[in-house]
């Protein structure tokens, strides 16, 4: 590949020390000229070099040394829509999988969807892989597809609008929470109706009422769909699902319990989303669907390791504990 012939120029120029770190590389026309080279070939090993590390793009000014040698064969750009516990478990386990041939760099864009313009847009040239967590309320589809389908790798949610043959590791959550309630239908059977507590901004809120609905109907149970936890359908033998970002619903629902002197998992049933290691011992465990957030991060590493597409659910599980 011609492009890597540039390339190998770097690398001399920087072994010879005719390059230092912080040098500014030769422009583009010089290139061009130096190595008999068409402008798309050079733009082809600048932006290898970008992707490696190696050197730098500064705004109107050029391209810089940024090290001697690449450390790693991959520079993954792992952007996240905030850090919890279930986000720790996909770093850890992306870090793990490609220890040795990755580098990673970790981004949050909190749901602010000026940030997840800035940090794509400003690194587009500088990473071979992106592994994007979305959740935004505005299309980030755009923004998106300017990423180069074989570099993108799109976790948790699967996001619409994306062009090419890219990597997607999701969570169905239509489908996850009809095939979780089906598994719990003898646990749900004692309580005379059951409520999904699903707040509104959330993006996966009507997949999950799709498959919820879908559920109670086919099973003939009474069911009610509401934004918020709501004393005044607090009732005993109730069933609860919730799905808050920070589980304060779950704490608002022992609470009432406690208040109406209710027991969890007899009088009234609670079912939470993603599991923690409070969930497991709070009020003698809390039964939970949960995707495994682990398995996610691994199949996204193999996707870099492997060079291969992928377009899988990932697996959920439901644990039953004492709250049902």
């Amino acid at each position: 590949m011609k492009y890597l012939q540039l390339v190998d120029h770097i690398h001399a120029l920087i072994e010879k020390n005719d390059l230092h770190i912080g040098d500014r590389i030769p422009s583009l026309n010089q290139l061009q000229d130096q190595l008999s080279m068409s402008k798309e070939t050079v733009l082809k090993g600048l932006n290898y070099l970008l992707e490696k590390g190696i050197i730098e793009s500064v705004y109107r000014k050029g391209y810089y040394v940024k090290k001697k040698q690449v450390e790693h064969s991959y520079r993954i750009l792992l952007l996240l829509d905030k850090m919890n516990t279930m986000r720790e478990q996909i770093y850890q386990s992306l870090l793990v999988e490609t220890k040795g041939t990755a580098a990673i760099d970790v981004y949050f864009h909190h749901h602010n969807f000026n940030v997840f313009r800035n940090i794509i847009t400003e690194n587009i040239n500088n990473y071979t892989h992106f592994v994007i967590v979305t959740f935004l309320k505005e299309d980030p589809s755009p923004i998106i597809n300017l990423i180069p389908p074989n570099k993108r790798i799109i976790i948790d949610y699967n996001q619409l609008g994306l062009s090419g043959n890219y990597t997607a590791i999701y969570q169905d959550y239509e489908y996850d929470i009809y095939n979780s309630l089906s598994l719990l239908q003898n646990n749900i059977q004692k309580y005379q109706r059951i409520i999904l507590i699903a707040h509104p901004e959330a993006l996966h809120a009507e997949h999950v009422i799709k498959g919820f609905v879908r559920y109670c109907e086919e099973s003939s149970i009474n069911y009610d769909i509401i934004p918020d936890v709501d004393e005044t359908k607090f009732k005993k033998h109730t069933a609860f699902i919730t799905f808050s970002r920070y589980d304060s619903d779950d704490v608002s629902l022992i609470k009432l319990a406690k208040k109406h002197g209710f027991t969890l998992g007899e009088d009234i049933g609670l079912i939470s989303y993603n599991d923690t290691d409070v969930k497991e011992i709070l009020e003698g465990g809390i039964t939970v669907i949960s995707t495994d957030f682990r398995a996610m991060g691994k199949a996204a590493a193999q996707a870099v390791l492997q060079k291969k597409t992928l377009n899988e659910r990932n697996p959920t599980q439901v644990i039953i504990r004492k709250s049902l």
